[in-house]
């Protein structure tokens, strides 16, 4: 402990709490090369999750706000951090303060800024997959609702957005995605 800190029930729970947050991010730190199995970690947790619904036939509402959520971090991760539409920028990108994609095959090169980052998005997901599964322990959570209907709805959403998405990204010429964009040799000859 240090010996800033009074050595009260207070003092010792803050310096334990310090510990553990700093473990804690030690843990993510070491994470963060390894993003396949990150990935495979979370799929995990979703399907365990959908199989802990699936078996107890419930918390259908649980699985619709995940799905939801999963899905607004998802459109985060697709779009560009500044949004090449939007009017309001428009002021600072000519002043140079803001990056902006380019339009045409004659301005310069700027690489995609997400607005959402891979290991911002991933442990988002990972937490509240974490947190559903804990919720569908309790039966609070478990309000009776028609599950087709949520799916369709859903569906219809995922749908819908991800066309919107989709317009959007063909509109301002960007991919978010590695594959599919030129790749050049290191050598120059």
């Amino acid at each position: 402990m240090d010996s800033n800190e009074p050595n009260t029930p207070f003092g010792t729970f803050t310096a334990e709490t310090s510990k553990l947050q700093r473990k804690y991010q030690a843990l993510l730190d070491q994470s963060t090369p390894h993003l396949a199995y990150r990935w495979i970690g979370t799929t995990v947790g979703l399907l365990l999750f959908f199989l802990r619904v699936f078996v107890a036939q419930g918390w259908y509402i649980v699985a619709y706000a995940l799905g939801i959520y999963l899905l607004n971090l998802f459109l985060a991760f697709l779009q560009p951090k500044f949004d090449p539409s939007n009017d309001a920028l428009d002021n600072d990108m000519e002043d140079g303060a803001v990056g902006t994609l380019p339009t045409k095959e004659d301005e310069e090169f700027r690489p995609f800024i997400r607005r959402l980052p891979e290991f911002k998005f991933w442990l988002s997901a990972t937490n509240a997959i974490a947190i559903a599964f804990v919720c569908s322990w309790f039966e609070i959570f478990n309000v009776p609702v028609f599950w087709p209907v949520l799916l369709m709805y859903w569906l219809m959403l995922f749908i819908l957005t991800m066309r919107k998405q989709i317009q959007h990204m063909i509109k301002y010429r960007y991919v978010p995605f590695t594959f599919g964009k030129k790749a050049y040799n290191k050598n120059s000859s």
